[in-house]
């Protein structure tokens, strides 16, 4: 059976007058977007382009909401309640569904950035609340997370959950992402990512920071748009899965196929 994978990086992370990235080279290799909804980055001008490209571009549009904190490009931890999460990402994903629907689409997946992205992973109160959320607005979009108490809590709510993969971070034995604020949490060298891509798609594993083989569920590998050289990073990583005979497809096709391998009773491919 083909092997699938969604390729998904986080787009519209500019701020008024400043661009990061060059998302429309960059979205001519995706299948889907997270798109930036104003609190870490983007803006109203901002979020309604990158709409627009995406759809123009065939590219499924995810929300990509975070902690309110623009100096911190959403990176700082903040000591906000359970509540506070809920309906700061219930207020982000809804203005990116506005823009949306304004643009003939919807809002597939939410996929929480940086430092909440990583929270939600280990603490069950803000997972739940980003849960909470995302059923409350819409409970067919997907939830974006790596394995952990976001998808747990997700999968526990009759949520579609998709795993998302990121081959250019460093990964501790336990499945968790190295923080950004300790030595080596971010891999640099191109054709290390290329090789850790292909077999987080292909085998289901990744090596840990300690050397050891761990296993890490891929249905998405996020693609970094904002760090030198990403867009020859990108193609190299498209272009070793291809050669290797992976598609490259949406996310909903991805979840389609292993929602009908799990029905028939087979293994589910990573």
């Amino acid at each position: 059976m083909t092997l699938k994978v969604d390729l998904v990086a986080d787009l519209g992370e500019g701020f008024g007058a400043y661009t990061m990235g060059d998302d429309a080279a960059l979205l001519s290799l995706l299948t889907s977007a997270n798109v930036a909804c104003g609190f870490h980055a983007g803006d109203p001008r901002i979020m309604d382009a990158t709409v627009r490209t995406c759809v123009e571009e065939g590219v499924a549009v995810g929300a990509h909401p975070s902690f309110p904190d623009l100096a911190g490009f959403g990176r700082r931890a903040m000591d906000l309640t359970p509540d506070e999460v809920r309906t700061d990402v219930l207020y982000q994903v809804g203005a990116l569904q506005a823009f949306a629907v304004a643009h003939g689409t919807r809002v597939r997946h939410v996929a929480p950035h940086g430092r909440l992205g990583n929270l939600v992973a280990v603490r069950p109160d803000y997972a739940r609340a980003v849960v909470d959320a995302v059923a409350a607005l819409d409970p067919s979009m997907t939830v974006l997370a790596q394995d952990g108490e976001l998808a747990d809590a997700a999968r526990e709510r009759g949520l579609r959950v998709g795993i998302v993969g990121i081959a250019d971070r460093a990964y501790r034995d336990d499945g968790t992402l190295v923080p950004r604020s300790e030595p080596g949490a971010v891999v640099h060298d191109p054709e290390e990512i290329a090789r850790r891509t292909l077999r987080m798609v292909t085998e289901g594993v990744i090596v840990s920071a300690s050397g050891k083989d761990i296993p890490v569920a891929c249905d998405t590998v996020l693609l970094h748009g904002d760090t030198p050289g990403a867009l020859a990073l990108a193609r190299r990583i498209r272009e070793r899965l291809l050669a290797a005979g992976v598609e490259i497809t949406s996310l909903d096709d991805v979840l389609n196929g292993k929602d009908q391998v799990v029905t028939s009773g087979e293994e589910a491919p990573c």
